[in-house]
């Protein structure tokens, strides 16, 4: 019976078997073992947004065949919706950069849809996407909303309360269009924006087919910042696949170490990142970082909480209750001075479907 810990090691080795022939060997012996419980990995890789990476990795290299049958049928019928769904995804946000360039405004698209336009995959397939993300300047924020707006995109939740300092609009979608929408001002949470925003990244955009996208140095330190920064996983010490399987492709486009150079405030997440990649990748040359006792211990620390006990959970619990508790604080506080923030608080308390949505778990405050 596989731990979740060596499920988790086992799929990471899978997405990197296409070009890392160290790692082919291994998850070649591994599956000839017969010792795989598929329906961990199943479970494991769904649960981290990979489960069509690692069928395009395992057909990539012949290894299909080592498989139960039912398994590869259901693997390529997923993968089959997926690629389905991705170039649809690729077709509205074409529309959307079509629509806004010819009301001057320039979008940079982000994440996973950049990576989908640009071809970072081997297969369209691969990734999963959730919206459809991209970037305007602070200037064009609102004009762009309202373009959207009156080309028929609604707000998910109409009576969303919307703060002017949020990252993105709160998420927008249109009848007949596959994907939700989110338009940001913004890339980091607001006490970051200084070091990593719009005007460091407009100088060295990159152009291809008149679509817009970051280049590929800052495309790396946009993915580390989401996962350790804005999703708090410096915090958490937790490991998200999908994150590091787009850190993986994107080293062979640019030096990580010399990337994460760039922005030294932060260097210490951003590396750290780079080392637990590293780790549950099996330690590719591609992915540099610098090495020290601080990364050494943050990353011995995040792979020791994948054991998942009722330790490492508890101690999970107590993070997230602070940083939700702290985030409500800081909101509460300006808005005894800020307006903005008042109103917002007041939208919040008065908004019904808020009560319901926070009661079933599907947004934060």
């Amino acid at each position: 019976m596989m731990t979740y810990k060596e499920t988790l090691f086992f799929i990471a080795k899978c997405l990197t078997i296409s070009l890392e022939r160290k790692n082919l060997k291994e998850i070649r012996q591994e599956i000839k073992s017969k010792k795989i419980d598929w329906e961990k990995v199943v479970q494991v890789s769904t649960k981290h947004y990979v489960f069509p990476a690692l069928y395009c990795h395992l057909k990539r290299v012949n290894l299909l065949s080592e498989l139960p049958k039912d398994l590869v049928n259901f693997m390529k019928h997923i993968t089959d919706i997926n690629r389905n769904r991705n170039q649809q995804i690729i077709s509205q946000a074409k529309e959307i950069n079509e629509l806004l360039l010819s009301n001057g405004i320039t979008p940079v698209f982000l994440k996973g849809t950049a990576f989908l336009i640009q071809g970072l995959y081997f297969d369209t397939a691969e990734r999963m996407v959730g919206d459809i993300d991209f970037l305007v300047s602070k200037n064009e924020f609102q004009k762009t909303i309202q373009i959207l707006k009156e080309d028929a995109y609604q707000l998910i939740h109409p009576n969303s309360s919307f703060l002017d300092l949020s990252k993105h609009y709160p998420r927008l979608i249109k009848k007949g269009k596959i994907n939700a929408v989110e338009i940001h001002q913004e890339m980091t949470l607001n006490k970051y924006t200084a070091i990593f925003n719009y005007e460091l990244i407009q100088p060295t955009l990159i152009c291809e087919k008149g679509i817009s996208f970051m280049s590929y140095s800052h495309q790396l330190l946009h993915t580390i910042i989401n996962k350790q920064l804005n999703d708090y996983g410096y915090c958490y010490k937790n490991i998200a696949l999908r994150n590091y399987y787009d850190l993986f492709l994107l080293s062979y486009k640019t030096d990580p170490l010399e990337s994460i150079d760039a922005l030294p405030t932060i260097k210490k997440q951003l590396n750290s990142f780079l080392s637990n990649a590293s780790y549950i990748f099996n330690k590719p040359n591609i992915i540099r970082f610098q090495e020290n006792k601080r990364v050494e211990k943050h990353t011995r620390s995040t792979i020791s909480s994948l054991e998942k006990s009722r330790l490492q959970n508890f101690k999970m619990r107590c993070i997230r209750f602070r940083l939700s508790t702290m985030a409500r604080i800081e909101i509460l506080y300006k808005a005894l001075y800020q307006k903005k923030y008042l109103l917002f608080v007041l939208g919040k308390i008065t908004d019904i479907n808020w009560y319901k949505r926070r009661f079933l778990g599907s947004e934060y405050f």
